[in-house]
């Protein structure tokens, strides 16, 4: 094997895959990408539960294979300052040479590697890389991690035909917090699916359709789905199990409603949390007609107290939440304020971005 490939367009291929390239593994090979050179240029790395499969934009020479170590080459490249040259020696050794450096590096043959998961029934839409991309960020905040419910360490991709279209929704919930966007987009299939994307995988995904500007394709079969856009493809293992109703999870019936200025609330929850004990983040809000007051007491602390302008008309109302948990929802909201929706100090509130209800993030009261 022998090509030539500019610096700029190996470094980017590179850096795609670096947070699926194991680091520590008692697999070694999974410290390894596989590159192959033939009438087209490739790269693929996986973990076992991710895998990445990049075009590479190369001159071919010589055809050919190797596992390289992800890691080292990466490190080579992003240090080197002209266009780089691969070759493959004996007993699986990598050349590389760039300007007048020279770099081996010791490989593994093609046939250590991990077989790649191939469709198997899979039934396949398309959607904007924007939204999809947009539909993640907008959820994934609320997922667990190392949760023991292992279902809410991921994100539910809730997929159902409606009408001629299909309805997606993206679900993300750790037990304290719940976000949920849905959008309607073109396409067809056969019936409802709930695959459960790990939260690893949707991150590593979010990332890659920064870039993107055109379609995704989508494909899912029963352990696997598969999203397809521009020279990269991803595959990832679903989590196993049923992810719990989240509809009985959204409240029907809060009557409470308030409207507040965004960046403002941000500010004055992040001001007033200072003060709260640690671990819970505790903050409390009194509402009442035309203002809201936040106050956070920490008795081996201090305290703090802050007081703001809200569109409110009602009987008054205390309640607490997690300050951080509020914080990642209004970086989450779009717009410049939020809709908040309540019932009374124990009950889940809605949060809302000013027009739509497309999106929506339910919260649960602390008792403070």
């Amino acid at each position: 094997m022998k090509l030539r490939v500019e610096r700029q367009e190996i470094q980017r291929v590179l850096q795609n895959i670096q947070g699926v390239v194991e680091k520590k593994t008692t697999m070694p090979i999974l410290s390894h990408f596989l590159l192959r050179a033939d009438k087209t240029t490739s790269i693929i790395a996986t973990d076992l539960d991710i895998a990445i499969k990049s075009a590479v934009k190369a001159e071919v020479i010589d055809k050919g294979s190797l596992c390289i170590p992800g890691r080292k080459l990466f490190e080579i490249v992003k240090e080197v300052d002209a266009d780089i040259l691969l070759e493959s020696q004996e007993n699986n050794w990598l050349r590389v040479l760039s300007g007048k450096s020279t770099f081996k590096l010791m490989g593994l043959p093609e046939e250590e590697y991990p077989a790649l998961p191939e469709p198997a029934q899979s039934e396949e839409f398309n959607m904007s890389t924007a939204l999809l991309k947009t539909m993640i960020e907008k959820t994934i905040y609320a997922t667990g991690d190392n949760d023991p419910r292992y279902t809410l360490n991921g994100l539910l991709m809730h997929i159902a035909p409606k009408k001629k279209n299909i309805e997606l929704k993206i679900v993300g919930t750790d037990g304290h917090r719940l976000s949920l966007i849905a959008s309607e987009i073109e396409g067809k299939i056969s019936g409802e699916k709930k695959p459960i994307v790990p939260k690893k995988a949707a991150h590593e995904l979010s990332r890659l359709l920064q870039e993107s500007s055109g379609n995704v394709t989508i494909g899912i079969d029963r352990n696997h789905m598969f999203f397809t856009f521009d020279d990269v493809a991803l595959t990832s293992r679903l989590i196993e199990g049923t992810y719990p109703n989240y509809e009985q999870v959204i409240p029907q019936n809060n009557e409470k409603k308030a409207a507040i200025e965004k960046t403002g609330f941000l500010r004055a929850l992040k001001r007033t949390s200072i003060m709260s004990r640690e671990g819970t983040n505790a903050v409390r809000l009194d509402i009442e007609t035309g203002k809201l007051t936040l106050i956070s007491i920490n008795p081996d602390v201090g305290e703090a107290r802050e007081e703001m302008d809200m569109q409110y008309k009602g009987e008054p109302i205390t309640t607490g939440f997690n300050a951080r948990y509020l914080m990642d929802i209004l970086k989450a909201i779009e717009g410049d304020s939020i809709r908040m929706e309540l019932q009374d100090a124990l009950s889940p509130a809605i949060l809302r971005e000013p027009e739509g209800t497309d999106y929506t993030c339910v919260i649960m009261p602390m008792r403070i």
